[in-house]
């Protein structure tokens, strides 16, 4: 099946291209989540019109992605957690957490863009990645303190 893709699919393709994928891929999965369309004549005509609108979205994108990565390299993310013997932590701190914690700052961060290999499971401080675009990268650091 042919199809044009209306969103970046990771592992797949950008917005604008022309794919061809598996019938049952596409017909159960991007075109009812209006990720693609079928790439006949009628919307191959329509998509050259469409890449040039697809071009400025994208452009305005990472533009606001870049900003939002200026403004939060400054942030400095605390959290307390509950301590046991060798400053392990009760728990761990997730990309959850730290999401709410830049909320409560004012810096609205999807959790799935907080790049944590692995969650955190000691005191100290680290440097998170923040995914906000494919192109554009910010790196916060969060502190993580015991409760008092």
């Amino acid at each position: 099946m042919r199809i044009i893709l209306k969103e970046d699919v990771p592992n797949l393709g950008k917005s604008g291209e022309v794919v061809t994928v598996k019938d049952g891929y596409g017909r159960n999965y991007l075109l009812p989540r209006k990720l693609a369309v079928l790439a006949n004549e009628k919307n191959i005509k329509h998509l050259e019109h469409e890449k040039a609108v697809i071009a400025a979205r994208q452009a305005k994108l990472k533009s606001a992605a870049e900003g939002q990565a200026q403004s939060l390299s400054a942030v400095k993310v605390t959290i307390t957690r509950k301590v046991g013997e060798q400053d392990k932590l009760y728990g761990s701190v997730t990309a959850l957490d730290i999401a709410e914690a830049l909320a409560a700052q004012g810096q609205k961060i999807d959790r799935r863009h907080i790049h944590l290999p692995e969650p955190i499971k000691t005191l100290g401080t680290f440097d998170v990645d923040v995914r906000l675009h494919s192109e554009v990268r910010a790196t916060i650091q969060v502190e993580v303190a015991a409760e008092q």
